[in-house]
């Protein structure tokens, strides 16, 4: 603290006093005062990259809300997440969707900023006509792809890679990857999903967990986007490079 002589000062209300109006606005923006019980998902094997366990460690979340990490060891990461989420519908509190209403998957590989979370959150709320808002993250290596799969647009279903958006905006997709996506919980309630909802194909035809997922859960209605503002490393741990 550098050196100061003070007299009394009366005007010590604080800087989020001082204009009341514009910090409620930004507060109901985030929607951070109804309940927003997240459960954080992570497929893993038997260790992560230490960069990526810090960003994880760094993420911020609602304060005074619910949240429950979950690990699935040592398990081909379709069944994976299948079973993770049947066991987490027949627990009788973090299956209660109005306690935890949101599902968070980040993947062992994948380095979210802090504020990712609570970014996409934003997100969620103002777009109640979304069931899942993912980060970007890249496909490893030279030349790789955002993970923004198929354009709703088209009249032929397909899952081409769509460009993001460079003023970080939401770009609306067929699919998502899986590295670090917001779900409403109350999805995979419904009964008009096939199961199991993750299943990394290789007869009839091969896809991988999450576009399996989506082939099935677009054509029954549902909707994803990947926020452009939310950037995600994509780790090589045999290269100690993020891409």
């Amino acid at each position: 603290m550098k050196p100061q002589l003070l007299i009394q000062d009366l005007q010590t209300a604080g800087i989020h006093n001082g204009d009341l109006k514009r910090t409620r606005s930004r507060l109901d923006k985030s929607k951070a005062w109804k309940r927003q019980g997240a459960i954080v998902l992570l497929p893993a094997g038997k260790s992560i990259p230490t960069k990526v366990a810090l960003s994880h460690w760094n993420l911020q979340f609602p304060p005074n809300n619910g949240v429950v990490r979950m690990l699935a060891l040592g398990m081909e990461v379709g069944g994976a997440y299948s079973t993770a989420i049947e066991q987490l519908q027949a627990h009788p509190v973090l299956g209660d969707v109005e306690q935890f209403p949101f599902l968070l998957t980040v993947e062992h590989d994948n380095m979210p900023p802090a504020d990712g979370v609570l970014k996409l959150l934003e997100k969620m709320e103002a777009h109640p006509e979304l069931d899942c808002i993912g980060g970007l993250y890249f496909l490893k290596g030279e030349g790789g792809h955002a993970q923004i799969w198929g354009d709703p647009k088209d009249p032929i279903p397909n899952f081409r890679p769509q460009l993001p958006d460079p003023d970080g905006g939401l770009v609306e997709c067929r699919g998502t990857g899986m590295g670090f996506n917001l779900w409403r919980m109350k999805m995979f309630k419904s009964k008009k999903l096939r199961r199991p909802w993750f299943v990394t194909q290789t007869e009839g035809g091969i896809a991988t967990q999450d576009l399996y997922f989506w082939n099935d859960a677009r054509a029954k209605g549902f909707r994803c986007a990947v926020d452009c503002s939310v950037k995600v490393g994509h780790y090589d741990a045999a290269s100690d490079t993020t891409w």
